[in-house]
Formats: C-alpha cells, sequence, structure tokens
C-alpha cells in the first residue's frame, strides 16, 4: 500500500506517517522507483502509534517498546509499565502546578473584587458628605 493509502487508512496524515518512519516507528519497503511500499500490517502500527500519542506518550518512549506491544499483548511488554508510571507522575505534577496557579487566581481575582467594593463604598461614604 502507498503512503496516501496508509493515510487513508488510518486517519494520520501523510507528515505523521513520514515522521513516524524518521522516528523508527514505522519501515516501508521501497520499490524500484523510490517509493514507500507499506505491508498491510502498517495499518496496525500506526493506529497503535497515535493511541500512544493520544495518551501523552513521545515517540521516543513509544519507540522503547512499539514492537513489543504488536508482537504480544500490552500486558507482557515489561517496557510499557515503568512508561506508563512517568507519565502518570508527570501527569499529576502538572496537576498539581495547575492547582496551584488556580488558587493564586482565585486569590487574585478575589482581591480585585475586594478593593473594588471597598473602593465603591469609599465612595458612596463620600457622596454622603
Amino acid at each position: 500500500m502507498k503512503i496516501g493509502e496508509l493515510s487513508k487508512a488510518t486517519g494520520a496524515s501523510i507528515r505523521s506517517i513520514r515522521y513516524y518512519e524518521k522516528q523508527g516507528l514505522i519501515t516501508p519497503a521501497r520499490t524500484e522507483s523510490g517509493y514507500r511500499e507499506y505491508h498491510k500490517f502498517a495499518v496496525e502500527q500506526v493506529n497503535t502509534i497515535r493511541l500512544y500519542l493520544k495518551l501523552g506518550l513521545s515517540t521516543e518512549q513509544i519507540a522503547g517498546f512499539l514492537q513489543c506491544v504488536l508482537m504480544n499483548k500490552e500486558a507482557f511488554c515489561n517496557e510499557v509499565l515503568p512508561v506508563y508510571r512517568q507519565k502518570l507522575k508527570e501527569i499529576d505534577e502538572q496537576i498539581q502546578t495547575l492547582v496551584r496557579i488556580r488558587s493564586n487566581l482565585e486569590d487574585r481575582i478575589q482581591s480585585i473584587l475586594s478593593e473594588q467594593t471597598d473602593n465603591e463604598s469609599m465612595e458612596g461614604t463620600n457622596d454622603e458628605h
């Protein structure tokens, strides 16, 4: 199958497929004229790559276990669990950072609203005199 056919079959852009190839995640054969020729198994490869990218993994992380996952079940690939745990740790750290940022923003909003309320109260008091 040609790269355009693989793109249609998987929903991945041609550019993405070329990137996956550059990263060593897929390897097409080459015709005599130099065109890429993908095996029908490439559809599963690209779909699997896209799944892991949606989980937030990098192509480098994916490359570390992709062949094992494609040949076996994910549960039988020892390389997967440490990557998942590390990614989960990163996500938890990002969540903690976002919670702190959110809290700081809420405090700033409250401070501004409080100052505005105080200012309006003082203006109302000044109008009475």
